[in-house]
């Protein structure tokens, strides 16, 4: 055989074929780069969901009991409100009968508003120290809650205790807070009250540090005078007595507004306010409070009653320097918050809603530039994490029961098939199609460069216990198959030559020249049994069946990979046969083994090259055609499966686009009558919901159960897992039984599981973003070994 060699110094055109090689090439970065981008999206959403439910990086830990030798006795022994000036620690108390109202662990959009209307039925302002990840869930919240003229503060991101972290988890959490204070009402703030914490002669050697570094970033940290004690739901007169500070003393008051069920809280909140305003109690914010104490140090500015809510003139203080670039007064602490400006507590900040000086929500400023942005972006984030996650769950629940669903399916009907198939006695006798079919058929081998299998392909054929004639047609190979095929030898074998043109065309100009009226399609690389033939056609006793599938078998399975696919097939592909067969659905005919009518094979206009799966392309338009497909299980042939993962992407690649190619263009089937009606509605949604929805969406058990494993409960997780894996083993048991294999291979089950699936699905999401995207692929030749020989040497 001779080449053309090109002239020197030309280079030589690229073919049509080289073209669109090219050209589909450079399609599949684009996709591959989207399938990429999509799982990440999907794992970022993840791992942002369990940050803010406190599923990565959670700490329970929780320090009781510690020493407090090294905090100073004056900070033990005095008021809830802590400042650091200049580095030095000075702790201030409530007012006189000034009540400051506060809130932890919130919001959230259940107990929140309802407490929020009490305080505004009643004309009262509180402190809410907020949990950032809950913030960031319930922007709307905050919002509402700040509009209404409340203060805010941070209670950390994650309700963490912070004595058992370090200085970057410390500004982590704070600067988290911040960002979603932020992006949902536009705002920073300066107070701060740490998880856990309760009143101030609880501070010990662990925390003390944590505070000292938190007021020199220019931070108020605020302990409690009085604990209500509600979230041991003690009821209504509880909770109210237990905040009643003694001889008239002023207090801030803990309450919660998350945490659980808060009904008891919101009575007792009404009719603890009215109590204490009886009483002649005053009720104000944290920087209220400041405002007042402000005053009555300076003996200046104008008296007010605190709480109301009251536009006033900033308090006036000594402001010094503070760590952080923060600035700082001997009343309250200052610091430079991201985005806003400097202010202390009590002197007072611009209400957004009436640009007038607030006292009340003097803590507070006005977030700008990038974290106003940053923000926003969080809350957007958390917003979509907040809406996809469910969406996943329900998917990953109908996922389940769709997986659980078909091994049902597939165990019952395939059980049933098995019995009717292969019944010896009974009612209605031996199991039979009808006379033997004993005439001649005509066997097409398609064969493009299969030098290393054609031999062994037709010395399989060869031996056929059925009259054949065969029909090898060469699709413009270049490695020497015809000359292969015709030196053989072998009687009844006639060689077709054609240009390259594809296998639908070379399966054509076999059903064309055929001399039968039974035709047998096979691949170049499949070997058959000595009565696969006589199998095969025995159903085309029945006039009414118009196509068979036979039973195709991985040859090379004493591979790892070749081990995998064989489960594949035998569990996967030949248990659904029997399935659609039952159904009168049968979606595929495989390209190793399958049998037609030549007359069926010429009315639906022969194997079409508008797929890349023309084996379903036929098979669908066979039912759209009134004909009968089935699938006979003793009809067994071996086929060389591929032995690289390239290959094996390669060809799975082309079997999930080519599917979906044919079930769009076959989908008017859904409103037809009759059979194609019937595989519309029934057959192809099965295919649908088992072989793309299902397969497409399963990684998110797998993703789940990794998530699960690593940041919830490993245990837990794992034998979930296993137990999915024994329903998996038992389904694969009984169809090795069925088809009688060899249960050894089953060892292989889990690690398959572990790899070989993860494959399965990149792939098919891989193909079905190339057809969401309009993507065209061709045909792809896979390279093989020839390692299947005769049926006999298979084991």
């Amino acid at each position: 055989m001779t080449s053309t060699t090109p002239s020197r110094g030309r280079r030589r055109a690229p073919t049509k074929m080289e073209r669109a090689a090219g050209k589909a090439a450079a399609l599949q970065k684009p996709r591959v780069i989207l399938a990429l981008l999509l799982l990440l999206g999907l794992t970022s959403v993840m791992l942002l969901d369990g940050y803010l439910r406190s599923e990565i990086g959670n700490d329970a830990r929780v320090r009781d009991g510690a020493a407090y030798d090294k905090v100073p006795q004056k900070i033990l022994d005095g008021g809830p409100l802590l400042t650091f000036t200049g580095g030095t620690a000075k702790t201030r108390s409530v007012p006189k009968k000034t009540i400051v109202l506060t809130f932890d662990d919130g919001p959230t959009p259940t107990w929140t508003p309802q407490i929020l209307k009490v305080l505004e039925d009643n004309g009262v302002e509180a402190t809410f120290f907020m949990v950032g990840s809950m913030v960031s869930r319930y922007p709307s919240v905050v919002k509402d809650l700040v509009d209404q003229g409340n203060e805010v503060g941070i209670h950390t991101f994650t309700h963490v205790d912070l004595s058992y972290q370090g200085t970057g988890r410390l500004q982590r959490e704070l600067k988290q807070t911040q960002l979603a204070l932020a992006g949902a009402a536009g705002i920073t703030t300066t107070l701060f009250r740490a998880p856990y914490s309760s009143e101030i002669n609880a501070v010990d050697n662990y925390s003390w540090p944590v505070y000292k570094e938190i007021g020199n970033l220019g931070y108020t940290s605020v302990f409690v005078d009085t604990d209500s004690d509600d979230w041991k739901k003690p009821g209504v007169s509880k909770i109210v007595q237990w905040a009643t500070p003694k001889n008239n003393k002023g207090a801030v008051v803990l309450m919660h507004d998350a945490g659980g069920d808060r009904s008891e809280t919101v009575k007792a909140l009404d009719t603890y306010i009215k109590k204490m305003k009886a009483k002649g109690y005053s009720f104000t914010t944290v920087s209220g409070a400041m405002a007042k104490l402000n005053r009555a140090a300076n003996g200046a500015g104008r008296t007010g009653t605190a709480g109301s809510g009251q536009a006033v003139e900033a308090g006036v203080g000594q402001t010094g320097t503070g760590a952080g670039a923060g600035a700082g007064t001997d009343t309250g602490a200052l610091g430079e918050q991201p985005g806003g400006t400097q202010s202390a507590p009590g002197s007072g900040s611009t209400n957004n809603a009436t640009n007038k000086v607030n006292v009340e929500q003097s803590g507070q400023q006005k977030a700008t530039g990038s974290t106003l942005y940053e923000g926003k972006a969080l809350v957007y984030a958390v917003a979509v994490a907040e809406w996809v996650l469910p969406l996943l769950s329900w998917l990953l629940l109908v996922v389940g029961i769709s997986v659980m669903g078909r091994f049902g399916m597939m165990l019952i009907l395939a059980r049933r098939h098995y019995r009717q198939r292969n019944r010896k006695r009974g009612k209605g006798g031996k199991f039979s199609w009808g006379p033997t079919v004993t005439g001649p058929v005509t066997v097409i081998v398609p064969a493009y460069n299969e030098k290393e299998c054609i031999a062994n392909t037709l010395h399989s054929l060869a031996q056929s216990t059925h009259p054949i004639e065969i029909i090898v047609v060469d699709d413009g190979s270049t490695d020497g198959t015809k000359e292969i095929a015709e030196s053989l030898g072998l009687p009844n074998v006639r060689v077709i030559r054609q240009e390259n043109a594809g296998k639908p065309a070379a399966l054509n100009n076999g059903v064309r020249n055929a001399s039968y009226d039974i035709v047998v399609m096979m691949d170049g690389d499949t070997v058959f049994e000595p009565d696969a033939v006589h199998q095969l056609v025995q159903p085309f006793a029945d006039p009414g069946i118009g196509a068979v599938a036979g039973n195709a078998k991985v040859g090379n399975r004493n591979t790892i990979i070749g081990a995998w696919q064989h489960i594949e097939y035998v569990m996967g592909f030949n248990l659904d046969r029997r399935m659609y067969d039952l159904l009168r659905c049968m979606p595929t005919i495989p390209g190793a083994i399958g049998a037609f009518r030549r007359d069926a094979v010429l009315e639906v206009g022969g194997m079409s090259e508008d797929t890349l799966a023309e084996d379903t392309d036929i098979t669908i338009a066979m039912h759209r055609a009134g004909w009968r497909v089935v699938y006979q299980e003793h009809a067994k042939a071996w086929t060389e499966a591929p032995s690289s993962l390239k290959q094996l992407w390669s060809q799975r690649y082309r079997w999930s686009y080519g599917t979906m190619q044919a079930l769009w263009k076959h989908r008017k089937s859904l409103t037809d009558k009759g059979p194609s009606g019937r595989f519309g509605r029934i057959g192809m949604p099965l295919v649908v919901i088992f072989q793309i929805i299902t397969p497409v969406l399963a990684p998110l058990i797998d993703v789940f159960t990794i998530y699960s494993m690593i940041f919830v409960d490993f245990w837990a997780s794992l034998l979930a897992w296993l137990a999915v894996l024994v329903v998996q083993l038992v389904c694969a048991a009984y169809a090795f039984r069925l088809d009688r294999e060899k249960y050894r291979y089953l060892a292989m089950l889990p690690l398959q599981q572990l790899a070989y699936r993860q494959m399965m699905y990149l792939v098919l999401i891989h193909s079905s973003v190339t057809a969401l995207t309009g993507g065209r692929l061709r045909w792809q030749k896979l390279k093989r070994t020839g390692e299947v020989g005769t049926p006999a040497g298979v084991s």
